[in-house]
């Protein structure tokens, strides 16, 4: 089973927290006593009360930022190349969406509703406890169709424009494949790009996204598990907005990109 981080989280912090209290409004003031009675000046607090005293402003500073400003992502497989390569560390904007209470992911705070083009994280609909990121494609109320590797949206097709082969500079990490195609494509106010093979077939569709929910795309759209496989990720799914990346460095190939430090997510 998957461990679930922001639980843990939330336990230890509530642990300490409670700890630090109790001990602040009743076991503080026994010790004392006893120390009193047997003349000794300064009792030693217990290991675990001096732990909970240390430990509990970390926690709760950890958890507060973690599951209301941002948090890091690690980026396992390349269905968002070229946007965002396997071995990326990203940071995802989590109050975008609206402020979310940890663990339950209830909205508890409504900010901005997601825009199209947006690269969101989220709660893989199928198992909740897997955590995806694709670009957000269909808005509720929207058709959207797949036929011959082109995108259209409500009966208009997504512009997108070839760029070249895929390969070189792009992929220090990977071995280029010489069928990648890299195209621009003008997602409503958003262009980026995104990466169609010649070798692998058309995945065509047609989905109608219902209200309250989303249809996301990766960017390696011949290469994505994504909405036309499994269908819709409910809003109550989504987790955040992927805005910046911190590092580059893929283990299982022992290579990184530091030119990649810094640049913003679009």
């Amino acid at each position: 089973m998957k461990p679930d981080f922001s639980l843990l989280l939330v336990v230890l912090t509530a642990l300490t927290g409670l700890i630090w209290l109790l001990d602040s409004l009743f076991l503080k003031r026994r010790r004392m006593d006893r120390a009193v009675q047997k003349s000794i000046e300064r009792p030693r607090d217990p290991v675990l009360i001096e732990y909970s005293r240390s430990l509990f402003p970390v926690l709760l500073i950890v958890l507060l930022f973690r599951s209301f400003l941002f948090e890091p992502f690690k980026i396992p497989s390349g269905s968002m190349i070229p946007t965002l390569l396997v071995g990326d560390f990203i940071v995802v904007n989590k109050y975008a969406y609206g402020l979310r209470l940890p663990v339950v992911h209830k909205k508890i705070v409504p900010i901005s509703d997601p825009r199209r083009g947006d690269v969101v994280v989220f709660r893989y609909p199928v198992d909740p406890r897997v955590n995806f990121i694709k670009r957000l494609v269909g808005l509720p109320g929207d058709t959207i169709s797949y036929r011959d590797k082109r995108l259209f949206i409500n009966g208009e097709e997504v512009s997108a424009q070839q760029q070249g082969h895929f390969g070189g500079a792009d992929v220090k990490c990977s071995t280029p494949r010489p069928d990648a195609m890299r195209m621009t494509e003008q997602l409503g106010d958003v262009s980026h790009d995104i990466l169609l093979h010649g070798g692998s077939g058309s995945r065509n569709g047609q989905w109608v996204v219902p209200e309250g929910h989303y249809f996301m795309m990766g960017d390696n759209r011949d290469r994505s598990n994504d909405s036309r496989e499994w269908g819709f990720v409910p809003e109550e799914n989504l987790m955040g907005r992927a805005v910046g990346i911190w590092l580059n460095f893929d283990y299982t190939k022992g290579c990184g990109d530091l030119s990649r430090v810094g640049d913003g997510i679009h």
